[in-house]
């Protein structure tokens, strides 16, 4: 039988949704927040030609140039404000995690709980900070590289350049702290994803200007859009995949009063290094490709140039490394989140035990094989749906960067924790009206 909360969930009507006025003061909010994160994509940075810029990133935007405007809603194609978006703060992300795990200081500051994690939040902003510096100065300094980009180069330039990009990476990640806060969702996430569905409508725009003009038939433009719905509902199904381990408790007494045993689940989920691999594998392979790309506008040629033409979208030999590269670092980086020793050894102190499996050694082993398994699909999962655009790309010739890859699959989560979060708010929200109708029963009798 379900529990009343089950019930509530099952009954849940959005038609509170009218009721609820904290939840609509917090969509308002990130809104908002989201409005001026959009208009600061818009604001140039000083001192630049705006028409050799666009001229430049029309030759360079199929290197990582492409992956990064995409993922800053167009401002690295404007060199606005926000051309670094919050990249600097991902990438240190990264890096503290990784270090958690393998760095004695940072794995016991992870295992202090909320104090913890506060410390290792201080230490991903100061490394942010510094990520950020070197990057916009290296910016910088390409851009005063880069032929007539630059109206007045100089140090003053430097300067401004460096200030300005590093004021707008700071200040989108104190944003996104404050979407997390007081709005909805995740606010690294939903800026990220701001960006991306910017993107869409000048990407929809491309694709339907080639059907109007014959190069893509009216068959093909439906067939992609069938099978865009066929992918986002492909990567929904998987993201919430998970493999469920069947945990007892034993019976237990605690002074006076014994406690019956009770079963739980271990929850695995089958893609459990999220969208990490393919920005890795993106950015090791764009990075020759953009490199070349700039080395050719100086009049540069070399081994970068035959590295480039060899790992150019489409090449088989961009697409062998790409999957490869996924796979490796979705085991990689699982290896470093999940440590099903560590699962084990909790699972042992607090007597609990799977059915059939010794507890220990014998179980971190069950629990390792089963997760290796479920890597194997989840990565799998990640190499289909980031080779997509590529063979799409390729062999239709149809600009459908947003239809697969890392993009996508920002997109569809940030959209699940987003609308579980609403989901979340509703059903609290219906349980205060039930506590408030409880009380005043309660007093009248």
């Amino acid at each position: 039988m379900a529990s009343a909360a089950e019930q509530l969930a099952a009954n849940l009507n959005f038609g509170a949704f009218a009721k609820a006025d904290e939840l609509k003061k917090r969509i308002w909010f990130t809104l908002g927040a989201l409005v001026i994160y959009r208009l600061g994509t818009y604001i140039p940075l000083p001192g630049m030609n705006p028409d050799a810029v666009a001229d430049l990133f029309r030759q360079t935007q199929s290197g990582m140039l492409g992956m990064f405007n995409m993922f800053s809603g167009g401002a690295v194609g404007r060199l606005a404000i926000f051309a670094l978006a919050i990249m600097p703060y991902i990438s240190a992300s990264i890096i503290v995690q990784l270090l958690s795990s393998v760095v004695p200081t940072f794995e016991a500051l992870k295992k202090e709980g909320e104090q913890g994690r506060k410390t290792l939040n201080q230490y991903t902003r100061y490394l942010t900070l510094v990520l950020a510096v070197f990057q916009a100065y290296a910016i910088g300094v390409g851009l005063q590289g880069s032929g007539n980009l630059v109206l007045e180069p100089g140090p003053f330039f430097l300067l401004s350049t460096t200030i300005t990009l590093v004021g707008g990476t700071m200040f989108l990640l104190w944003l996104g702290e404050q979407i997390t806060s007081r709005g909805i969702g995740n606010g690294t996430s939903m800026i990220i994803f701001a960006g991306i569905i910017a993107e869409f409508p000048s990407q929809l725009a491309q694709t339907f200007e080639l059907g109007r003009q014959g190069a893509i038939s009216t068959g093909l433009l439906l067939g992609v859009l069938v099978m865009a719905i066929c992918v986002i509902a492909f990567c929904v199904f998987m993201e919430r995949a998970q493999r469920r381990l069947l945990i007892n408790y034993p019976k237990r007494q605690v002074g006076n009063r014994m406690y019956e045993g009770q079963t739980s689940f271990l929850p695995l989920k089958l893609n459990t290094s999220g969208v990490i691999p393919p920005i890795f594998a993106s950015s090791l392979l764009l990075l020759p490709t953009t490199v070349a790309s700039f080395s050719q506008a100086s009049g540069g040629t070399g081994f970068l140039s035959t590295m480039a033409t060899y790992l150019a979208h489409g090449r088989p030999a961009f697409m062998i490394l790409y999957a490869a590269l996924i796979i490796f670092f979705c085991f990689f980086y699982t290896a470093i989140v999940f440590n099903p020793v560590e699962t084990a050894d909790n699972l042992k102190k607090h007597g609990g035990f799977m059915p059939g499996i010794r507890p220990g050694e014998r179980t971190a082993e069950h629990i390792d094989r089963i997760l290796t398994r479920i890597t194997v699909l989840g990565a799998g999962y990640l190499t289909i749906v980031c080779l997509i655009p590529e063979f799409m790309i390729t062999y239709a010739q149809i600009p459908i960067i947003l239809l697969g890859g890392t993009s996508l699959l920002i997109v569809v989560t940030t959209t699940m924790d987003t609308v579980a979060q609403v989901h979340g708010h509703l059903l609290a929200h219906q349980y205060e009206g039930l506590v408030k109708k409880a009380k005043l029963r309660g007093a009248r009798r």
